[in-house]
């Protein structure tokens, strides 16, 4: 090994922690890296000085990344320390370097090295074909779902023979394997692979090749794996193959910000490296470079009541800074008119500049009111991801309602006259252009003519038929019915609600979220035409460049960011944490909601705003709240309450609904008094918990009976109307009639 002078670039200024983690160049490394503790700075140092060293050639060396953009600006950094050594470096994704393994070995797997990547489209093609031949309704086995089911199998590492029948009884009722093993006899006919079979096909040939996986081991001596804590299954797998013969495997990553779950990231991964690897050396990063005293303590104080955790205090050297400030309001209203204030207070006293500012959403839907509030001042704001009314499934809805209040929109006919399909292709639409331009008429009025004649073959004349006597009815229904029933009547009777709800995917149960956000707005005007300018003339303002802007987002997109400002609207139970990832995961998924919290947290530099609403408008819906639990596990001396300021804010504005509707219940006991919630909390109360993983709530019969009065974390205070079970039927104050598992209920008095 060749020695390296300790000024060495890449080792200056580097702390302890960072400097044992680039100086630990062989046997297995797990670097537990907090937010803001310098990773990338670790990561590139300490392939810097692998080279550097002569401990490995740059052609021995492996650096696994998530994103081509992480792999060039690791590769960018080296190379500015070392030079153009670099070059040789296996740098990459998991599927591009998987896919370069592939194309080497295509053969042994039944492919050809020139083999096709099919994109999504071209998957959802395929397997429609499959389905149709083996006689699957689509309608009741919807093919992305399916198509879902069979890539998170192959995230597993599953091939087809290695489904369980458990996991096989998942899909078409048990038929779900043989359409796999099709699926897959399809794509090699094709000479073609989707992105999940890059890795499964690497880990086919692995293990049953040894030779190949020889020559790997031959000449990779030293893997790197960056964001280890969200690889899933197949890529754990491909890389502890890899690393089998050598050990010389460093993963670098924060078990505290292991938020994609979802998308088939296992925190089993990384809580598991030292039984997989016994002789590792484990260097946790916990100087923060990022953010002030508060902020880092209220974060660490949340994530250690995670279990599922190795543990790390992140501290710093930067001063204690400004308390987290904590702010309840009347509704969401008036959390984003607040929002809005503070922002430009800030800006106007040169405290922030809005491109050092962002809000930081739970859920995509409710960037809405924000967007609104700032385009009604003028406030600059930019949203990472597609704008609230620039969304697909907004822009269906608006083209709807459009040739609704104005038949001669052909762009908003065009748009959605086969969404969702309905058997009017492209030969009938250039059919109903020709007529148009033929006798100068819009198109829907073109397509009028055509269902008398004869030109359209008769499938297509029946489906046009359909769709025209909707509009004609819609138009029936405008002069009697509200604009915002008038809209769920058209998303309801056109199919483009059942057609997101057959999708079941996470992406499909945003699209619906915000489907619903969209009727919400709407209720804001007095009519359709009202609504449709003021979208108009959003989408217009929002083409204005500007200098700096406020950035909007979800907390999953903010992950690797940072900001000198950060709001956190929406602390609320049900919200944040999500009522449907604690009732779909139990306490696993309140662990990954934690996580998902502690990476909103650490977002922030300076200075930080927590609020919640105490009744808010979700999906179309009045619902009383109640403060989120995550509140309640921050510790008081790094919070300061504003809820005076925005309750006077709440009522100085002009309220959006009648206020009477808002006010908090004697019985509930909350409104906007955080403090009320500490005060129950500490004579005793604890929020609901959520049920254990694999659990459904409590099992067996309940210890509630008929008439028993309760609180529920998302509904509120109703009484009990019958049991069975561990199910309650409960009739709630404000929620009406609901079926409720008994382990989310509290008891407030027995009896009537």
């Amino acid at each position: 090994m060749a020695s390296v002078n300790a000024d060495a670039p890449w080792l200056s200024g580097l702390n302890d922690a960072q400097l044992s983690a680039v100086q630990h160049l062989n046997g297995p490394l797990l670097v537990l890296s907090g937010a803001g503790t310098g990773k990338t700075r670790v990561l590139t140092s300490r392939l810097a000085h692998l080279l550097a060293t002569g401990t490995a050639k740059p052609w021995n060396i492996l650096a696994v990344t998530f994103t081509n953009k992480a792999a060039r600006e690791m590769k960018d950094r080296v190379a500015a320390m070392i030079g153009p050594a670099v070059e040789q470096v296996w740098f990459g994704t998991f599927h591009a370097l998987a896919a370069k393994i592939l194309r080497r070995h295509a053969e042994l797997v039944g492919l050809k090295p020139n083999f096709t990547i099919l994109d999504t489209d071209d998957q959802l093609r395929l397997l429609k074909q499959l389905m149709e031949a083996s006689g699957l309704d689509p309608k009741r086995f919807p093919p992305r779902m399916m198509l879902a089911t069979i890539s998170r199998w192959k995230d597993k590492g599953l091939s087809p023979d290695r489904v369980s029948p458990i996991e096989q009884a998942e899909l078409a009722e048990g038929s779900g394997a043989d359409l796999y093993h099709q699926y897959q006899d399809r794509l090699k006919a094709l000479n073609a692979c989707d992105f999940g079979d890059l890795l499964l096909h690497n880990l086919t040939i692995f293990n049953a090749h040894p030779d190949v996986l020889a020559q790997y081991h031959d000449r990779i001596t030293h893997l790197m794996v960056d964001e280890y804590q969200d690889t899933n299954t197949a890529q754990y797998l491909w890389i502890r193959l890899l690393a089998q013969k050598h050990q010389n495997i460093c993963c670098v990553g924060d078990d505290d910000q292991s938020i994609y779950g979802w998308r088939g990231a296992e925190i089993a991964n990384m809580l598991k490296f030292e039984e997989v690897y016994p002789n590792a050396a484990v260097i946790r990063l916990e100087q923060n470079y990022r953010s002030t005293g508060h902020i880092l303590e209220a974060a660490s104080s949340l994530i250690a009541r995670n279990e599922s955790r190795l543990g790390k205090t992140l501290y710093t050297s930067i001063e204690k800074g400004e308390k987290l400030t904590v702010s309840g309001f009347w509704d969401g209203g008036s959390e984003a008119r607040d929002t809005a204030d503070k922002i430009e207070s800030m800006v106007r006293h040169k405290e922030a500049d809005y491109s050092d500012i962002a809000v930081l959403v739970r859920a995509g839907y409710q960037t809405r009111e924000f967007e609104e509030r700032f385009i009604q001042i003028g406030l600059p704001y930019r949203v990472v991801g597609a704008k609230f009314y620039e969304r697909l499934e907004i822009r269906d809805a608006i083209a709807y309602l459009r040739v609704i209040a104005q038949p001669a929109d052909d762009l908003a006919l065009e748009r959605i006259i086969n969404t969702p399909r309905r058997g009017i292709g492209a030969a009938t639409i250039q059919t109903i252009h020709q007529l148009a331009r033929a006798r100068d008429l819009p198109m829907l009025a073109a397509a009028e003519v055509l269902i008398t004649t004869d030109e359209l073959k008769a499938a297509a004349r029946k489906k046009l038929t359909e769709l025209i006597n909707m509009f004609i009815q819609w138009r029936v229904d405008a002069e009697t019915l509200s604009h915002t029933e008038l809209a769920m009547k058209v998303l309801d009777e056109s199919g483009y609600t059942e057609m997101w709800m057959a999708q079941k995917t996470p992406e499909a149960e945003g699209r619906l979220e915000n489907l619903k956000e969209l009727v919400s707005a709407m209720e804001g005007f007095e009519n359709l035409e009202g609504f449709l300018e003021h979208i108009s003339l959003v989408m217009d303002g929002d083409n204005k460049a500007n200098e700096g802007e406020v950035t909007l987002m979800t907390l999953h997109a903010a992950k690797g960011l940072e900001f000198d400002v950060v709001f956190l609207p929406g602390w609320e139970d049900g919200i944040f944490p999500s009522q449907r990832t604690l009732d779909e995961k139990g306490s696993a998924g309140l662990e990954e909601e934690r996580r998902l919290a502690y990476v909103g947290i650490t977002r922030a530099k300076r200075k930080l705003y927590l609020s919640y609403a105490s009744s808010r408008r979700v999906h179309g819906l009045w619902q009383s709240a109640v403060p989120s639990r995550f509140l309640l596990e921050l510790p008081k001396d790094n919070i300061e309450e504003d809820l005076e300021q925005g309750m006077i804010n709440a009522t100085n504005a002009r309220p959006s609904t009648d206020f009477a509707l808002l006010q908090p219940t004697a019985a509930s006991g909350y409104g906007p008094g955080w403090r009320r919630l500490q005060e129950r909390q500490q004579s005793g109360y604890q929020p609901a918990r959520a049920p254990a993983e694999g659990q459904s709530g409590l099992s067996g019969i309940s210890d509630f009976d008929t008439g028993d009065r309760v609180f529920h974390q998302k509904f509120g205070n109703g009484n009990i109307r019958s049991v069975e079970g561990d199910k309650l039927n409960i009739a709630f104050d404000k929620a009406g009639m609901k079926k409720v598992v008994a382990s989310f209920v509290e008891l407030v008095r027995k009896g009537g």
